[in-house]
């Protein structure tokens, strides 16, 4: 029975094939069916971890087992061809920003894939508006004798393309294990009270790090404990005003009638505030 499989390509692109090898294992090079031929990558997940990671990215399994499939291992000749197809990339990016200089076209050309058997030639590209670059395919597919695929990205994708490192020392979360990009608001940083200032909340790609989704939920629950802030409540001292709150402490800020603040800890305010609810 066919079995899913992730496979991993050049930039952290993963797609999803059905296998019905006997054996195949992880970081195995496997040839895999593609656009009009063959593609080379690598196995990064199967069985029942591949069904799950499938069924969760944003495309899904839209069959029990995806419709492409694994042909056979890559054998050790064929990795090395496709290593020599890598090294070649750098002379193809260069080629076609020449070409995009030549034609005076507003688009920034990020980076270059060969499917492995040379069928088709990938060219991802950013850029702020909408761009004709029909001449630019027809001189792309006579210079390399193949077919052109320009594909337009977002900076984030660019990101996630080219990799790198982030303000936290470690390499960009999208690059290396992220599986998919999702939106990203200043709501978050609002409110986990970060600086909304964006040179300290975004990221390589000049939009808000993804990072700042991994504790929201932890942040929108812990608040769920205090008080609103604005809200007046009746303490041992009267009716007091809930100016902030400090989550990790467990800390509720305080301002009554005349002015006067006060801190005081969350357990004794909600004991405060039973005791005098009690008395009216």
């Amino acid at each position: 029975m066919a079995s899913v499989v992730e496979v991993t390509f050049k930039g952290n692109r993963r797609e999803y094939y059905s296998s019905e090898l006997p054996i195949i294992d992880l970081s195995d090079y496997v040839i895999v069916e593609a656009d009009r031929g063959e593609d080379l990558g690598r196995v990064t997940a199967a069985g029942a971890v591949a069904e799950r990671k499938c069924s969760g990215c944003s495309t899904g399994c839209a069959a029990p087992v995806p419709g492409r499939r694994i042909t056979r291992t890559a054998q050790p000749e064929e990795v090395d061809r496709a290593v020599s197809l890598r090294a070649d990339e750098p002379r193809v990016r260069r080629i076609a920003r020449e070409k995009v200089a030549q034609y005076n076209l507003k688009m920034k050309v990020s980076e270059a894939e060969w499917q492995f058997d040379r069928n088709k030639l990938t060219i991802y590209f950013t850029a702020e508006r909408r761009v004709d670059f029909r001449e630019l395919v027809r001189d792309l597919a006579r210079t390399f004798r193949t077919r052109i695929e320009l594909k337009q990205i977002g900076v984030r994708d660019e990101a996630a393309l080219l990799g790198g490192v982030g303000r936290c020392g470690r390499e960009l979360c999208c690059s290396s294990w992220l599986r998919e990009l999702k939106p990203v608001s200043l709501q978050l940083a609002k409110d986990q009270r970060l600086s909304l200032n964006p040179a300290q909340i975004s990221g390589c790609c000049g939009r808000l790090m993804c990072c700042l989704t991994y504790e929201h939920d932890a942040y929108v629950q812990a608040r769920k404990r205090f008080p609103r802030e604005g809200k007046t409540l009746v303490t041992a001292v009267g009716s007091e005003k809930v100016m902030g709150t400090d989550i990790w402490r467990d800390r509720v800020f305080l301002r009554d009638e005349d002015g006067n603040r006060r801190v005081i800890q969350l357990d004794e305010l909600k004991k405060e505030v039973a005791e005098a609810g009690a008395r009216e």
